[in-house]
């Protein structure tokens, strides 16, 4: 089978178009494609405790504290304990986190507006139902075991 042909090549090309696109519009403004995506993954009024942020990216503990750190050296957001639970710090967005949140929220939404003018509905359906089995078969952690390696 040619690398091509494979499920996980065509995945994984497409993503690295879409993250260029998007790292590109983000540099304009001092950011990064991680950043806008970590904006949008918190709540913009009560905002989002530490410990969800990471699960929502994909992000490991490591990788997510560096990326906070960054976020919060640009302040776009500040650290604040929990009003309920003191032993729980929520991710609170500033201003300008906010300001770059709904710009980072419009510019997915141009991308997909712009995707959807030129793949006609009923291929973009096909394609949510295989992806969405791709991700269940890949929850499942036990994929690779059908085949002996």
């Amino acid at each position: 089978m040619k690398r091509e042909e494979t499920i996980d090549h065509n995945i994984r090309i497409a993503w690295h178009g879409i993250s260029r696109i998007y790292n590109q519009q983000a540099a304009k403004y001092g950011g990064s494609m991680s950043i806008g995506f970590a904006l949008l993954s918190i709540h913009g009024d009560e905002g989002t405790p530490t410990t969800k942020i990471g699960p929502l990216m994909g992000l490991e503990p490591r990788s997510l504290s560096r990326l906070l750190k960054s976020m919060e050296e640009k302040k776009l957001i500040k650290r604040v304990s929990d009003k309920n639970d003191k032993r729980t710090v929520r991710i609170m967005l500033t201003n300008e986190g906010k300001k770059r949140r709904e710009l980072s929220k419009e510019i997915v939404l141009r991308f997909n507006e712009a995707v959807r003018e030129e793949i006609p509905e009923q291929k973009l359906k096909v394609f949510f139902e295989v992806v969405q089995g791709i991700n269940q078969l890949v929850e499942k952690n036990n994929i690779l075991r059908r085949v002996n390696v």
